[in-house]
C-alpha cells in the first residue's frame, strides 16, 4: 500500500513510492502544523518510524521559529515569517491563520487531511496521491469558506516542500524569452527567496514552473524536483535560510492578486509535483518522462505522426489550390499529417482583422474547407487546422457585437498586441461560444487535429463578475472546452501553442498531445530550446519543424540534413515552402523522412539520455533506448570547435550484450559506453553543421 501509517507515531504517514519515502506527519499543541519529517531513498518500513523522531533544525530565538520550515502548508499567522503558502484575509482585517487538525481520510493512493480555523469557518483540506509505477508524489490544497462572510485569498499554493540538508544547493531551471524559451540555467541557490513567476496569464515564454535542486551534474548526484501542472499564471518560490534550511512553495497566480472566496465557496489548486531521484539531472529527467507518459499524456502509446504545417510557406496567402499544391508535396514526402494554419477564416487576410470569425473566408474558400481536406486524405494523410479560440481583433464581427467579452476595466484603454485582445474564458457565454464552432469544424470537416494557439499575454485583465479569480477560472475555462473536444471527439487530438513555447507544462499536457516548443526554428537555436524542455517533458511531446534556409527568423544558413537531424529528436513536422525546394531536397527529405519512421518509436516513446556536449554551441549528442533498439543523433555545428570530444559514450546499455550498427559492425554494450564510437561528425577537421543518426540492435 503506498501510504501508509508510521508504527509508533499517531497521525504521522509514509508516502511510498518505488524508490523513494515521504514521511510526514501532524504536530498539535498550540497550534497545529503538519510537517515534513524525511523525503529520499525508500528505507525498510521497519525503519520508518526512526525518520519520524528528528527534531527540526535551528535554535528558537525571539526572531525565529525553526519549525515553519519544515511545514506542507506554511500560513501567514503565528510564529512564522518565511514564505507563506496560504495568505488569508478574514473580516476585519484579521491576517493570522490559525489551523487545527480534524481528522485524516486514507485510502490506497491518496491522504487527505483536514485541518479548520473555528473561528473563521475555514476549512483547509490537504491532499495527496502516490503512484504504485513511479516516484512522483502529487499534493494540492482545497479551501472552503464554511462561515457567513467572504474571505479574500492572497496567496493560496498548493504546498511547500522541504529539500534535505546536502553539502550544497544547486539548483537548475530553464529561462528565456519568445523564440528562445527553455534555455537551462545552473547556479547555487543563493541565501534568501529565488522566485520564478509568470504574470502573463500563461505558462510564459520567460520561465517554467519546475525546479532541480541538488549537488548534481548530468550524471552523478541525488536531485529534488518539484513542479507546478498549471497552464496560467504561476509562482514558485525556494527559499534558503542562513541557518541552512531550504523549502520550494508553488502555486497559481502572482503577486498582487487575490481571490474572494464566498461563503460556501471551494477553491481547489492545482497539482504540485514532488519527485527525488539519484543518478543527476538526466535521471530526474527519464523519471518526469516516465510520470508523463503514465499519467499525464492522453495518448502516451501512439506514434505522433510526421506532419506539415503550412504557416512559413503561404503566411496569410492561403487558398484551396495553394493548400492542395503544397499537401500533394508533403504527401510525396511521407508525410501523414496535413495542417492548414492560420489565414483561412473570416476577412484574415493580414493579423489586423477576422480573429473571432471562425468560418472559411467566402472569397477563398466559397464551398468551405470540405473540397480541400478532402483532397488531403486522398492522398493518405490526416487533416488539421490552425485555431486561436481565445482572441479577437477589434476588426471583426465577433467584436463589434461582443465587446464586453474581452478583458477589460470600464473607462481604460483596451491595448491591442498583435493587434488582438484576449477573450474572457471565465465567463460561460464566452465558453459555450467557443465549444460551439469548435465542435462544428471538427464534426463538419472529420478533423483529427487542432493547432490551439495563444499569441498574446493579458493586459487590462478585469472581470466585473468575478474580479482576479479571472486569471484562475479563464485557464480552467481552457481546460474544460478542450475536455469536452475530447470527450466529444475521441479521434481528436491537439497541439498546444502559444506563440511558440508560452504554454508549456503538466497541465496543458493532461488534456493535449504535443505543444509548440518555440516559433524559433532554427535549428541551432533549437538544440538548447531543446535540450532545456527535456529536462521534464518528453520528446513525444515536442514539435520540431524542418524549415527554410535562410531561416525566416534568424537569416541563418543550416544545411537540410541538419535541420532534419535536430527536428527529429522530437516530433518530426515540416513547416518550410516546398514549392521553392530543389528536386534534390526534396528526395533527401523524402529519404530523411523514412529514416525517421523507421526509428520513430524508439526517439518518441525510448528513454533519454543527454551525452556530451553543449547543444547548439559545441559537439553534442542524444541517445534514446527502447527494448533492443538504440537511436543516437549527434551534432557539431561549428568549424572553430577544434577539440570535441573525440569519442562519444553510449549510456544506460547492457555492458555484456552485443550491439549491432547498420553496417554490420558489432561491438559489446561496455566498449560502447566505457571506450565510445568514433564518429566523423565529430572529428577535428570538417565543415560547419555536421550531424548523423546512429542505429543500434541488441542481437
Amino acid at each position: 500500500m503506498p501510504l501508509i501509517p508510521v508504527s509508533g507515531r499517531d497521525h504521522t504517514w509514509a508516502a511510498l513510492t518505488p524508490a523513494t519515502a515521504y514521511v510526514f506527519g501532524v504536530e498539535t499543541g498550540e497550534e497545529t502544523r503538519v510537517v515534513q519529517r524525511y523525503w529520499g531513498p525508500r528505507p525498510p518500513v521497519a525503519a520508518l518510524c526512526q525518520l519520524t523522531g528528528l527534531p527540526p533544525g535551528g535554535i528558537t530565538t525571539g526572531f525565529l521559529d525553526p519549525a515553519d520550515a519544515g511545514e506542507l502548508l506554511p500560513v501567514d499567522g503565528g510564529r512564522r515569517w518565511g514564505v507563506p503558502s496560504l495568505q488569508a484575509v478574514y473580516p476585519g482585517g484579521v491576517r493570522s491563520v490559525e489551523l487545527h487538525f480534524e481528522e485524516a481520510v486514507r485510502g490506497e493512493n491518496e491522504l487527505d487531511l483536514v485541518l479548520r480555523d473555528h473561528d473563521y469557518g475555514l476549512r483547509v483540506g490537504l491532499h495527496m496521491r502516490v503512484f504504485d509505477d513511479c516516484d512522483v508524489i502529487e499534493r494540492w490544497v482545497s479551501l472552503t469558506n464554511e462561515s457567513g462572510q467572504a474571505v479574500r485569498l492572497r496567496r493560496a499554493d498548493s504546498g511547500s516542500w522541504v529539500i534535505p540538508e546536502q553539502a550544497g544547493f544547486r539548483y537548475t531551471g530553464v529561462a528565456g524569452g519568445w523564440a528562445r524559451e527553455t534555455h537551462p540555467h545552473h547556479g547555487e541557490l543563493p541565501i534568501g527567496e529565488t522566485t520564478f513567476t509568470s504574470r502573463t496569464g500563461t505558462t510564459s515564454h520567460k520561465a517554467n514552473p519546475w525546479i532541480m535542486i541538488g549537488d548534481a551534474t548530468e550524471t552523478t548526484g541525488r536531485v529534488w524536483s518539484v513542479a507546478l501542472a498549471w497552464s496560467g499564471s504561476w509562482r514558485l518560490t525556494a527559499q534558503r535560510r542562513p541557518e541552512g534550511d531550504v523549502t520550494v512553495s508553488a502555486g497559481f497566480g502572482h503577486e498582487g492578486l487575490s481571490w474572494p472566496l464566498a461563503p460556501g465557496a471551494t477553491l481547489r489548486t492545482p497539482p504540485a509535483l514532488g519527485l527525488h531521484t539519484d543518478g543527476g539531472h538526466g535521471a530526474a529527467s527519464r523519471a518526469w518522462h516516465d510520470y508523463a507518459r503514465r499519467h499525464v499524456l492522453p495518448t502516451p502509446a501512439e506514434e505522433r505522426p510526421v506532419l506539415y504545417n503550412s504557416w512559413e510557406a503561404t503566411w496569410f496567402d492561403v487558398t484551396e489550390e495553394g493548400q492542395l499544391d503544397l499537401a500533394r508535396r508533403a504527401a510525396a514526402l511521407g508525410v501523414e499529417l496535413f495542417v492548414v494554419d492560420d489565414g483561412w477564416f473570416g476577412r484574415r487576410t493580414d493579423d489586423t482583422r477576422g480573429l473571432g470569425d471562425w468560418w472559411p473566408d467566402p472569397d477563398r474558400f466559397p464551398r468551405g474547407l470540405g473540397r480541400l481536406f478532402a483532397g488531403v486524405r486522398e492522398l493518405g494523410m490526416l487533416a488539421g487546422l490552425w485555431v486561436e479560440p481565445e482572441m479577437v481583433n477589434p476588426d471583426s464581427d465577433l467584436y463589434r457585437k461582443h465587446p464586453d467579452w474581452v478583458l477589460h476595466y470600464p473607462e481604460r484603454r483596451r491595448d491591442t498586441m498583435r493587434n488582438q485582445l484576449v477573450l474572457n474564458f471565465a465567463r460561460d457565454d464566452v465558453r459555450a461560444w467557443a465549444l460551439g464552432w469548435l465542435d462544428h469544424l471538427v464534426r463538419e470537416y472529420d478533423l483529427a487535429y487542432l493547432k490551439w494557439d495563444m499569441n498574446r499575454s493579458f493586459s487590462q485583465a478585469g472581470w466585473a463578475e468575478g474580479g482576479d479569480l479571472l486569471w484562475i477560472e479563464h485557464t480552467r475555462g481552457v481546460y474544460a472546452i478542450m475536455d469536452e473536444l475530447r470527450r466529444r471527439h475521441p479521434r481528436l487530438r491537439i497541439e498546444s501553442c502559444s506563440g511558440g513555447g508560452g504554454r508549456i507544462d503538466f497541465g496543458v499536457l493532461r488534456r493535449t498531445d504535443q505543444v509548440w516548443t518555440s516559433d524559433n526554428t532554427d535549428a541551432r537555436d533549437r538544440q538548447p530550446i531543446q535540450q532545456g524542455f527535456s529536462y521534464l517533458y518528453p520528446a513525444s511531446a515536442m514539435s520540431c519543424w524542418v524549415t527554410d534556409s535562410p531561416n525566416p527568423i534568424t537569416g541563418r544558413e543550416v544545411p537540410l540534413r541538419y535541420r532534419f537531424h535536430v527536428a527529429m529528436a522530437g516530433t518530426l513536422g515540416i513547416g518550410g515552402d516546398l514549392t521553392r525546394w530543389s528536386a534534390e531536397e526534396l528526395e533527401e527529405a523524402r529519404r530523411l523522412v523514412a529514416g525517421y519512421k523507421a526509428v520513430r518509436p524508439v526517439i518518441q516513446h525510448g528513454v533519454l539520455h543527454r551525452l556530451d556536449g553543449t547543444p547548439g554551441s559545441t559537439a553534442s549528442a542524444v541517445q534514446y533506448t527502447l527494448g533492443d533498439r538504440v537511436v543516437v543523433l549527434a551534432y557539431n555545428p561549428y568549424t572553430p570547435d577544434r577539440r570535441p570530444p573525440r569519442r562519444l559514450r553510449l549510456a544506460g546499455l547492457d555492458p555484456d550484450a552485443v550491439y549491432e550498427d547498420a553496417d554490420g559492425a558489432r561491438l559489446h554494450g561496455a566498449t560502447l559506453m566505457h571506450h565510445g564510437l568514433v564518429l566523423p561528425t565529430w572529428h577535428h577537421a570538417g565543415g560547419d553543421y555536421r550531424s548523423e543518426m546512429v542505429v543500434l540492435r541488441r542481437t
